[in-house]
């Protein structure tokens, strides 16, 4: 099976299961329908952070609305931990949303409220006595940091403020399923840094599923365990984070990608790449190190092997899901004897490479 059609995590424990989901809108008056979803399934495994990334109008919102039922399938099946979304009625749903909780892009505080009170809504909602929404909620205001902020209105707070009043407010009924809807696109990247870093700790010390919902490449690359790619309504690639990053297949992943990692070329070079060499010309060929060959010291070898004329233009080291990922771009003589012998120490120390093209 193609890697773009395996569902994200093969096992039966998951949190969230779409099967064969689709979802149009419209349809009515003579009005063409709009599909919004086309025949999904995904896995979410239980207890990770999975992430979703799209270009907008990709379908990233629907999919995600879907799983705490504020829109239905027209056809196939959600299920969030054992129960089908789709066949819940308004008392179900309403039990269901206690267990999925929800963080926005813009925070969706209300302004009349302390920090603290804005976290207790959805348990004053519920029923709550005071001293029990006392109870928990003061826990949840020391666990994202903002102890000394409680008696605070959200405009006396800064943009990360708010997110991690979001977030507290989003754990306040103790959910197992954790959504977040773009919620660092509207923080700069030191506050996004801070937020991610907090969502890591949360689904490590609560154990709480994380599905999340970005076009923010480096926010998948920073949290994300597992990753699906979503385009015109479809998933095209899913996997590991790791493996998706280092070897996108979908040209949508690659374009995603494509400033997101990995050394880059200035334009001039690129510009002047051609596919097949002439006489004189040097191979520009992009080195992707990782797994076993992240800590060797290849690139002293492939000198050894075909000789001191080796040039680096570019590099960049980093990290992938926790995971090291580094990449050089270097140029050699593009004669068939230099040639050769590269693709021969590829091949004998299994060196990811891709030849970006050829060049005076």
């Amino acid at each position: 099976m193609d890697r773009a059609e395996t569902p994200l995590a093969q096992t039966s424990d998951s949190m969230v299961a779409f099967e064969s989901v689709t979802k149009r809108f419209g349809g009515s008056n003579g009005q063409p329908a709009f599909t919004a979803l086309d025949g999904v399934d995904l896995t979410v495994a239980r207890g990770g952070i999975t992430g979703i990334i799209g270009r907008s109008g990709a379908g990233k919102s629907t999919l995600i609305r879907l799983v705490n039922g504020l829109e239905k399938a027209s056809s196939g099946r959600v299920v969030v931990d054992g129960i089908e979304v789709g066949t819940l009625a308004e008392t179900g749903l309403r039990d269901l949303r206690r267990q999925v909780g929800m963080i926005f892009q813009h925070f969706n505080l209300l302004s009349s409220r302390t920090a603290f009170d804005n976290i207790a809504l959805p348990l004053e909602i519920a029923g709550m006595d005071r001293k029990a929404i006392r109870d928990r909620v003061a826990p949840l205001v020391d666990l994202v940091g903002l102890g000394d902020k409680a008696d605070r209105y959200p405009a006396e707070l800064s943009g990360g403020q708010k997110q991690r009043i979001g977030i507290a407010r989003a754990l306040a009924t103790e959910p197992k399923l954790l959504l977040s809807d773009e919620a660092t696109s509207a923080l700069d990247p030191e506050t996004t840094q801070s937020i991610l870093e907090l969502l890591k700790d949360i689904n490590r010390d609560l154990g709480l599923t994380v599905l999340l919902i970005t076009h923010e490449m480096e926010v998948v690359k920073t949290i994300a365990s597992q990753v699906a790619v979503i385009d015109k309504g479809k998933i095209v690639e899913s996997g590991r984070t790791f493996d998706i990053f280092t070897a996108p297949q979908h040209e949508t992943t690659q374009s995603l990608l494509s400033a997101a990692i990995g050394a880059k070329l200035p334009e001039w070079i690129r510009a002047d790449l051609k596919p097949q060499p002439a006489p004189g010309d040097r191979a520009l060929v992009r080195l992707v190190f990782f797994g076993e060959t992240a800590f060797q010291p290849l690139t002293a070898r492939l000198v050894a092997e075909i000789g001191p004329d080796l040039n680096i233009l570019a590099g960049a080291i980093d990290e992938i899901a926790g995971e090291p990922f580094g990449s050089l771009v270097v140029s050699y003589a593009a004669d068939p004897q230099t040639l050769e012998r590269a693709a021969r120490f590829y091949q004998q120390t299994g060196l990811t490479t891709e030849v970006l093209g050829y060049g005076a």
